[in-house]
């Protein structure tokens, strides 16, 4: 787990994504809270923010972050899954306040987080899933460059539903290509008008 964890927050032209500690507590609060309907697919959805935020923190599983824009927590993402013999694991989790939408964050986010498991830490394969139902994040996924692999049907039990889930990977044999379209994606969203 510990090559999984950086050393040193992973920095962006727009964002700075960190390991979460106490001290993100209230800013990462009042980032969720301002729109609670974006955590629908999301954990937090299940359990509140406070056993979100404590559990994240005590996880010894996986390596959950904070993304800051403008030095201002504005989302969480985390590795979880993680699998170091078969050099694996799945970027997930992830949530951003609506007014980050579009902006950049979350390409560059990404970006970071398969740059560092590709390129510091040798994975093989990054793993996403998500609700199929959820749109939006899967439209995201492929816009990143991550190849669609089918539904799990009837993966999950949620408190309203069953989820089935859709999957989606980037292999170390994509990431070359991956990491050029994340970099065109970043240099397009960052340029000065």
């Amino acid at each position: 787990m510990s090559g999984l964890r950086p050393r040193e927050p992973l920095q962006g032209r727009i964002v700075r994504v960190e390991p979460i500690a106490e001290p993100h507590r209230e800013g990462l609060r009042q980032a969720a809270e301002r729109e609670p309907q974006i955590h629908r697919f999301t954990g937090m959805y299940l359990v509140g923010f406070e056993r979100w935020f404590d559990e994240a923190l005590a996880s010894e599983t996986e390596v959950p972050f904070v993304v800051h824009v403008d030095g201002r927590p504005v989302g969480s993402t985390r590795f979880l899954n993680v699998e170091p013999f078969h050099r694996r694991t799945e970027i997930g989790w992830t949530w951003l306040e609506r007014p980050q939408w579009g902006t950049g964050v979350n390409i560059e986010t990404k970006y970071l987080l398969l740059r560092h498991a590709f390129e510091d830490w040798g994975a093989m394969r990054v793993e996403f899933k998500t609700d199929a139902r959820n749109l939006r994040v899967r439209g995201a996924l492929l816009g990143i460059g991550a190849t669609f692999e089918g539904i799990f049907r009837k993966h999950m039990v949620l408190p309203d539903s069953i989820r089935d889930s859709a999957w989606y990977a980037i292999v170390d044999d994509d990431w070359p290509r991956v990491k050029g379209l994340l970099e065109r994606k970043i240099e397009e969203q960052t340029r000065p008008e």
